[in-house]
């Protein structure tokens, strides 16, 4: 069983990727930490949320004391990274809570993998995190 720590999965791409791999595979555990803010729904779960390889943590991956803990706790070695702040009239308005999750929450993330040596991270997001391609 491959333990994998889910990030922002109660937001559309995250919980369209909870619910799809719940149903093609039966050997990973997926454990969900969201802190559903305007962007996660746990509608978007429904189908997963009594799923025997499905827990639902709520919280934030700025939260260095939780994070280590659900790594200890499940013996997390794959992280896959939803959960960002992505609107970008949003952060017009207030750039600190951007800076906050896609910053310092992704360290948080990076460095608690790195001490618990995680086999594989993902980064995922959105071109409002990463801006456009260009021309």
């Amino acid at each position: 069983m491959k333990n994998i720590l889910v990030t922002g999965g109660a937001g559309f791409i995250g919980s369209n990727f909870i619910n799809h791999i719940l149903k093609e595979r039966d050997d990973y555990f997926i454990i969900n930490l969201d802190k559903l803010t305007y962007a996660g729904n746990l509608e978007n779960l429904v189908e997963s949320e009594n799923h025997k390889h499905y827990r639902f943590v709520k919280g934030d991956i700025c939260n260095a004391e939780l994070v280590n803990y659900l790594f200890e706790k499940y013996k997390i070695k794959h992280v896959i990274n939803f959960a960002a702040e992505s609107h970008v009239d949003r952060s017009i308005l207030g750039s600190a809570i951007f800076y906050q999750t896609n910053v310092i929450g992704t360290n948080v993330l990076l460095e608690t993998a790195r001490r618990n040596e995680v086999e594989k991270f993902l980064q995922v997001s959105t071109d409002e995190v990463y801006g456009s391609l260009g021309a």
